[in-house]
């Protein structure tokens, strides 16, 4: 049992290049295809995610895979709705840049204090929600807005600022407090 998210981030990871590549031969107006792929994607995070927790059948790869997948299939998606001009470039950017900042201060409270780093908390949770809502109802509704569009995927984009901000303020207090492990 204890393989078994493993294995679901792995399936999730290796889903990211068949969603950009149903993405862009999908010649319909909806992406549907695409949007099956990401919805797929998404029920193996959860399901990772769920019997990870519910058969504590968590592992260090795990930890390291699962937001993997997750950050890969979500950038994907947002480039191919940019590469289409849906949303605006700088959305990615940010996304992006938090992901990298995310990534080396984990590692920096790794490398210097020996502490784990912090799981994802509520408002990443949320973010990736918001995300994989934002990017399907764009994929659904190509016509959208401009405006809409920029509201939607700008949601997104706060609350995975407010992330960030949440996980520095861990990543502060691990390292004030010599590596205890932060429970959340």
């Amino acid at each position: 049992m204890r393989s078994i998210p493993n294995i679901l981030s792995v399936f999730r990871i290796c889903l990211v290049p068949v969603f950009i590549i149903a993405y862009f031969l999908d010649g319909h107006d909806i992406k549907v295809y695409a949007i099956l792929i990401y919805a797929l994607a998404s029920l193996t995070d959860f399901l990772d995610g769920f019997i990870a927790r519910r058969f504590k059948a968590s592992s260090k790869l795990g930890k390291f895979l699962d937001p993997l997948g997750d950050k890969l299939m979500t950038v994907s998606a947002m480039v191919c709705i940019t590469i289409d001009a849906l949303i605006p470039a700088w959305a990615v950017i940010v996304t992006g840049t938090k992901e990298i900042m995310m990534a080396i201060g984990g590692l920096i409270v790794r490398k210097k204090n020996g502490a784990e780093i912090p799981p994802s908390n509520l408002l990443g949770k949320i973010s990736t929600v918001l995300f994989f809502l934002a990017c399907v109802t764009l994929m659904l509704f190509r016509d959208i807005s401009r405006n809409i569009a920029v509201l939607l995927i700008s949601v997104a984009v706060a609350f995975t600022f407010a992330a960030l901000v949440s996980y520095f303020i861990t990543y502060i207090y691990i390292m004030k407090n010599k590596g205890n492990k932060v429970e959340k």
